[in-house]
């Protein structure tokens, strides 16, 4: 029978109603004669010529046994599937892909997880109050004034792990299949910028250690308060130490900026650090990757002043549904 593709049995059927012998149907099909035989008593018997159920290889694990793998890994998600061989009760002979099995079976896969920040209870409870404070801004009447700014740091070599060679067995070592990478990624550069419906501030280049009295001299004073001229502008940071230091927060009160307060610990919801995404992205997939700092520096401003404002424009027009998905998941982690 496993010889017979389900479109053979049919036409074997079909052969044997129109009166055909069974031994010239088994000569057709190049099958013993009693293959037919159990074929037609199987169709007498059941009306269909599909294989029956078989009992198959008997399961290696108990109900008990399913019940404490499904129960530990979700209460733990991130233990592997050798501690739960290992800590299973009783005598058993499990493999580790016994127990992937029943995960599997459980609706559970091994997943590469989202890496968020540290949220204590209490930045769980400034993100839902800050969530809750702007759930009613607009992106027409509220949002469109904000200009959202952050720094970043780009390596220049970054090997997440994801990157795959093609090569033929024995040549892990060919040097035409070794992704050769320096030290700490080869160091990188560290830009600022700003962003807002209606534009984007220049990328700017930070050098050193960034402080207090540089973030004002070389950032706020030449940069960010020229796109700040608005009356109706509203200027956002994070809670980085040289934002909020006296110094920084006195020269912003001094020229009139008024500064959108912003819950710690919440890169969430804040729409440039999916630019920084984007441009990070549009540097790797250039054809001559940069071979030094300065040319990094160089295709990141490049990047920067190439990217449509209206992707800029869709991301700030996110803010609402940023405020809705925090207030929804109590402050923890979001989908943005």
């Amino acid at each position: 029978m496993a010889r017979l593709s389900r479109e053979d049995r049919q036409i074997a059927l079909g052969s044997l109603q129109a009166g055909q012998s069974q031994s010239a149907i088994a000569r057709h099909f190049h099958v013993s004669q009693s293959t037919i035989s159990r074929l037609w008593v199987r169709f007498q018997a059941t009306g269909s010529v599909a294989d029956l159920p078989r009992a198959g290889r008997p399961r290696a694990t108990t109900a008990a046994h399913d019940r404490f793998i499904r129960l530990r890994h979700l209460r733990n998600r991130f233990l592997s599937a050798s501690s739960s061989v290992q800590a299973l009760p009783g005598p058993h002979r499990l493999s580790d892909q016994t127990v992937r099995n029943r995960l599997h079976e459980a609706g559970l896969r091994a997943r590469r997880p989202h890496r968020g920040a540290v949220l204590t209870r209490r930045h769980r409870q400034n993100r839902v109050q800050w969530g809750n404070q702007h759930l009613r801004w607009t992106v027409r009447n509220h949002w469109r004034h904000v200009w959202f700014s952050d720094e970043s740091y780009f390596l220049l070599q970054r090997h997440d792990g994801r990157r795959r060679v093609y090569r033929r067995v024995n040549e892990r070592y060919a040097p035409n299949c070794v992704d050769e990478a320096p030290v700490h990624g080869g160091g990188g550069v560290m830009v600022w910028g700003a962003i807002n419906t209606a534009g984007r501030s220049t990328l700017v280049h930070v050098q050193g250690r960034i402080t207090a009295q540089r973030y004002v001299e070389e950032i706020l004073r030449p940069h960010a308060l020229p796109l700040l001229a608005d009356q109706d502008a509203i200027f956002q940071q994070d809670n980085a130490r040289p934002h909020t230091a006296r110094l920084t927060t006195q020269f912003l009160t001094d020229h009139h900026v008024q500064v959108l307060p912003w819950p710690s610990m919440s890169p969430d919801m804040n729409p440039i650090e999916h630019l920084w995404d984007e441009l990070d992205r549009r540097v790797r997939r250039r054809e001559e990757a940069p071979a030094n700092h300065r040319d990094l520096l160089q295709a990141l401003q490049e990047e920067w002043d190439t990217i449509p404002q209206q992707d800029i424009r869709h991301l700030i027009q996110s803010m609402p549904r940023r405020c809705r998905a925090v207030v929804a998941a109590q402050g923890s982690h979001t989908p943005y």
